[in-house]
Parts: structure tokens; C-alpha cells; sequence
């Protein structure tokens, strides 16, 4: 049976949904200087990983999070929080070198499973759905012999019809959903976060991963999981869900806008870049390895003059060098 979100469009939804599009309007048009970019961004993971970690009950702080994402350690932490956190960080890596990705598949479910569950699950199996019964709490999910179909449906809608929705509202109802089939025994809420992530990576709603909505979410836990029950209690209207994200996108937007503020105050005499399409989708294909004008040329879809049009403010402001001779020379970032 196809999965079919049932959901009314309030004027409460409304109103969030185009205070969003204002606010993100302002953050991609700040003129944020491009090397806090990455600063802004790993700031972020570490800010999901905690909170995302944390509602599940892991202790770590922020502090201690961000010690381990740098490639440190924390000592006097059970191997098991640490594995947790770096997990999570490793699931973000991964949504972020496949943000372009069209289509997601059971696979990379699976995947994302045994990339978060690593060392880290109190039930197995690890990176295969649950082949027993669960329970949270007063809900009883599915049984497991419906998870299957019930995640196929899910992944139809979602790389169908759901698209045609806002990038928003397809982030919650996958959320949702995937909690509602609860399809691992264990993990769940860990995966069916970062994916609601993925769904907003991949539509482009945060283009430079510099939001992290599950600290709105761990702010108040009871809230998000009394939020997630009442839809599953009653099984039909996901509009109150819906409004919650929503509501929870909002203030994650209005914090990143008070973090880049500080950051602009911090550089005023700084000369500031503002990237355009082109620049950011250079500086993506530059991400993993340095190449030639005519890479350039092809991935930006443009001519030669074109692709040293698009480079020129990048080597000006030393964001990308080129390395090698005059004819086999290749650009990389700094």
C-alpha cells in the first residue's frame, strides 16, 4: 500500500515556513568571509552530533564533541559515548560526499545504520532491519515482517511525490515516518534524524551545513519525543508535526543568523568573499582532489575564459592555488 502523508496546510505553517525562507535568504546572502565558512560548518556537526547523541542519552558536552571531531581524545569517557559521537560525525560525513545523491535507496539505509550502530547498539543486527518485535514506550511499531514494505513505500514517496513538497515539510514527514516503522532495533532515532538532515542537504536548503536543527530538538527532548508520539498514537494527521519542525528550523535559523553576526563583528576589517553558484560548486569539485582547467571547464559547464572568470577572486582572496607547469598546471584549495 502506497505511503500517502496525510497533513493539513495551516496558516501557522504558513507563516514559519516563509519566516524560513526570509532567514535563509539573509544567511546565504551574509557576507560571511569564505575561510570562516568551514569554521562556521564544523561548529555545526559537532553541534548536531552532540544533540543528536544527547537526546539518546549520551553525555557528552559540546566541548568534549569538538575535542573528538579535531582528533582528540576525552579521557575518563566509556568507549561506548565516544563510538556513539563519532559515529554520528562519521553519518554526517558521509550526507555531506553524497549531497547530490538523486535517489536514496534501502542501501544507503542500511549503510547509514552500520556507520552509526558501529560498536555503538544495545540490539542488533547491525545495518539490517529488525527481524523481532519492539516497543517505545506506549507504542507498539510495526511488526517486522511489515518493515520491509513499509520502508519501501516510505522511499517511493520520498524520491517521488515527496519531492514535489517544500524541502522542509518532506524533511519531517521522513522523520516521522521512518520513527513510526521503527525499522532497526535499536539506532533509530539516530538515523532517522541525520536522514531528515540528508533530505535538507540534498534539496539545498542548507548549502553550507552551517545549521544544526537537532539542538533545537535536544532543548527540550520532552517536547520532540511528546511531538513524535502524538502522531503515532493516532496514526492519520501529521500537520502537528509538521508545525514542530517547522517551528524547531526557525530557531535553529535564527541562531546560525546570531553565530555569523558574531562572526562578521569579529572580522569588520576583514575584506569579505561572497560566493557565487559557480564559486561554491568549484570549490565542492576541489574538495577531494586538485584539477585542470578543462575539469573545470566541463563540471561548471562553461568556456575557458569562463572557468578563469570563476577562478580569479578565489586566488586573489588565496583560497585556491595552482600547482604544476604552465600547460599541465591544476588548481587546489590552499
Amino acid at each position: 500500500m502506497a505511503f500517502n502523508p496525510a497533513y493539513k496546510v495551516t496558516a501557522h505553517m504558513l507563516q514559519l515556513i516563509e519566516k524560513i525562507a526570509i532567514l535563509k535568504t539573509k544567511i546565504e546572502s551574509a557576507t560571511i568571509s569564505v575561510p570562516w565558512i568551514p569554521s562556521l560548518s564544523r561548529d555545526a556537526l559537532s553541534r548536531t552530533a552532540r544533540s543528536s547523541t544527547a537526546i539518546e542519552g549520551n553525555p557528552l558536552t559540546l566541548k568534549e564533541v569538538q575535542i573528538l571531531a579535531d582528533g582528540g581524545d576525552v579521557p575518563g569517557i566509556k568507549d561506548r559515548h565516544k563510538h556513539e559521537v563519532l559515529n554520528y560525525l562519521a553519518s554526517l560525513r558521509f550526507i555531506s560526499d553524497h549531497v547530490d545523491k538523486k535517489i536514496i535507496s534501502e542501501k544507503d539505509i542500511l549503510r547509514l545504520h552500520r556507520i552509526i550502530g558501529k560498536n555503538a547498539l544495545d540490539r542488533e543486527p547491525l545495518g539490517e532491519y529488525r527481524p523481532y518485535e519492539v516497543s517505545v514506550g506506549n507504542y507498539q511499531p510495526p511488526l517486522p515482517d511489515d518493515v520491509p514494505s513499509l520502508m519501501a513505500d516510505l522511499l517511493e514517496w520520498l524520491n517521488g511525490t515527496g519531492q514535489k513538497l517544500p524541502a522542509i515539510m518532506t524533511s519531517a514527514i521522513l522523520h516521522c515516518q521512518f520513527e513510526t516503522i521503527h525499522p532497526f532495533g535499536d539506532g533509530n532515532g539516530r538515523v532517522g534524524r541525520v536522514l531528515a538532515t540528508w533530505e535538507l542537504y540534498r534539496r539545498h536548503f542548507d548549502i553550507h551545513h552551517i545549521f544544526a536543527v537537532d539542538e533545537a530538538y535536544c532543548e527540550n527532548r520532552q517536547l520532540y519525543y511528546r511531538a513524535l508520539y502524538n502522531v503515532q498514537s493516532k496514526q492519520v494527521d501529521l500537520t502537528g508535526w509538521i508545525e514542530y519542525v517547522c517551528e524547531a528550523i526557525d530557531m535553529t535559523l535564527e541562531q546560525a543568523w546570531k553565530r555569523i553576526q558574531l562572526v562578521q563583528a569579529g572580522k569588520t576589517g576583514e575584506e569579505k568573499v561572497i560566493l557565487t553558484p559557480k564559486q561554491e560548486a568549484l570549490l565542492k569539485l576541489l574538495r577531494n582532489e586538485p584539477v585542470g582547467i578543462k575539469e573545470i571547464q566541463n563540471h561548471l559547464k562553461t568556456t575557458k575564459p569562463g572557468a578563469h572568470f570563476v577562478l580569479k577572486p578565489l586566488i586573489k582572496h588565496n583560497i585556491v592555488t595552482r600547482i604544476g607547469g604552465y600547460k599541465t598546471g591544476k588548481y587546489t584549495l590552499v
